[in-house]
């Protein structure tokens, strides 16, 4: 582990970097309001999916069902793992995962409480009721706050990217698989409060970015040097 050290840290700033690189050119191009502005012409100029079937049923609701009923069987698993011997080695891979993914979505959660930020459907360009305010910029002291920043339920799904770690770990042949499921549980739910008018797409960025990075660190100090390097390796080739 202590061998590590000196290439983890590195990897993960370099990849920070990156995506505040890749996020600066979302502002400067108008990256979201293009993507936003394309969704609701498509709809009709309104956000005519707000409240779909598909949409906010399925994938909203019921993806959110989803994530809760895959973190009860991580929860189960770990009580198991300190019970049953056919499971006592998975104990260390299973706390890292219960971790990464209840950080992940924490972290988001929090976040979006400290961060005021309108959703797209709030903005006057979409019919609602705010001028756009920018990350960075300075709000009026007697602006309402809200909570769309980053993307919270995008985050229910890409807390999940910490099953790519967990599985190099237990099982190697399937951390793609792990991390496929990740990667299209938060893309999936994204586009789904995207089409809803939401969340602009850089609010999903951002939100898989923390939960990479999150597995990233808890991978390193808690799984064996092969796991642990094995996201944030991703990133930095991505």
């Amino acid at each position: 582990m202590r061998s590590s050290l000196p290439s983890f840290w590195p990897r993960l700033l370099l990849a920070w970097a990156g995506f505040a690189a890749l996020m600066l050119a979302f502002a400067r191009l108008g990256l979201d309001f293009r993507l936003a502005d394309l969704f609701y012409r498509l709809e009709g100029g309104e956000w005519s999916l707000h409240h779909d079937v598909i949409t906010e049923a399925v994938l909203h609701e019921g993806g959110r069902n989803l994530s809760q009923a895959m973190g009860g069987v991580v929860i189960l698993s770990l009580a198991l793992s300190h019970g049953l011997a056919s499971l006592r080695a998975w104990r260390r891979p299973l706390w890292f995962l219960f971790l990464a993914v209840a950080g992940s979505t924490l972290a988001v959660s929090t976040l979006k409480h400290l961060i005021p930020m309108e959703c797209p459907w709030d903005l006057t360009r979409y019919g609602g009721w705010a001028p756009f305010i920018g990350l960075f910029e300075t709000r009026p002291v007697d602006f309402p706050d809200t909570a769309c920043f980053p993307a919270g339920h995008a985050s229910a799904g890409y807390a999940w990217i910490a099953l790519y770690p967990f599985l190099a770990a237990v099982r190697p042949r399937w951390r793609g698989w792990g991390l496929a499921v990740g990667l299209g549980l938060g893309l999936a739910f994204g586009v789904a409060q995207q089409l809803r008018g939401a969340h602009f797409l850089s609010h999903d960025l951002w939100t898989l970015m923390l939960c990479a990075t999150i597995s990233a660190v808890l991978a390193h100090w808690l799984l064996p040097g092969r796991a642990a390097s094995t996201l944030t390796l991703a990133e930095s080739r991505a």
